[in-house]
């Protein structure tokens, strides 16, 4: 069973190769590697890389809400107190009230301008980022370089993969022109 299926195989891949060029016969043998030298191409490659740069944002100045009360207050209590020591009687009060309202004024103006310069937050860092491909060129192995002999002559192929100390090759032979209209012969089958 074994040797009728090589037989079989044998006899369509003879087929085959006989179709493939009319009056060709073709057959595989192996020929001896003698060099392989191996093949490389420059290819350039994208390697996505992260750029960040930074730049100085301005931050917002105090609002109303962090704004110091304290300046206000101290300059209100320190104007009744001055102002409480020059009135007398109904105007004791008087005076009062306004060295209170006139400190309380000169002490938010002397708040908001140190506090202007003391409290102004100086810009922030906010850094951006963002991918971008950088390429690279680099060395890919391509192939292999093969030189061969057989039956005493070299040749020369390319091939994707390290081949080995054999290789199998076809071998295709035909008739010259002058040969094959004078003197046909069928082949041989054995």
């Amino acid at each position: 069973m074994k040797t009728r299926l090589v037989t079989i195989i044998l006899g369509l891949g003879t087929l085959a190769a006989s179709t493939m060029l009319p009056g060709a016969e073709a057959f595989y043998d192996k020929a001896k590697v003698v060099d392989v030298v191996p093949l490389y191409e420059t290819v350039r490659v994208a390697q996505p890389e992260r750029q960040c740069t930074e730049e100085i944002v301005p931050s917002r100045r105090w609002g109303r809400r962090e704004h110091s009360y304290t300046p206000l207050v101290a300059g209100a209590i320190v104007g009744g107190v001055v102002g409480n020591q020059f009135g007398r009687g109904r105007g004791k009060d008087a005076m009062t009230v306004a060295g209170a309202l006139l400190g309380a004024s000169v002490g938010n103006d002397i708040g908001k301008s140190h506090g202007h310069r003391r409290n102004r937050k100086p810009g922030r860092v906010q850094q951006h980022c963002e991918w971008v491909d950088r390429y690279v060129e680099q060395e890919e192995l391509a192939g292999y370089g093969v030189t061969y002999r057989y039956r005493g002559r070299l040749f020369q192929t390319r091939m994707a993969t390290h081949p080995g100390k054999r290789i199998e090759v076809e071998v295709q032979l035909e008739p010259t022109e002058k040969q094959a209209s004078s003197n046909y012969q069928e082949p041989v089958r054995e």
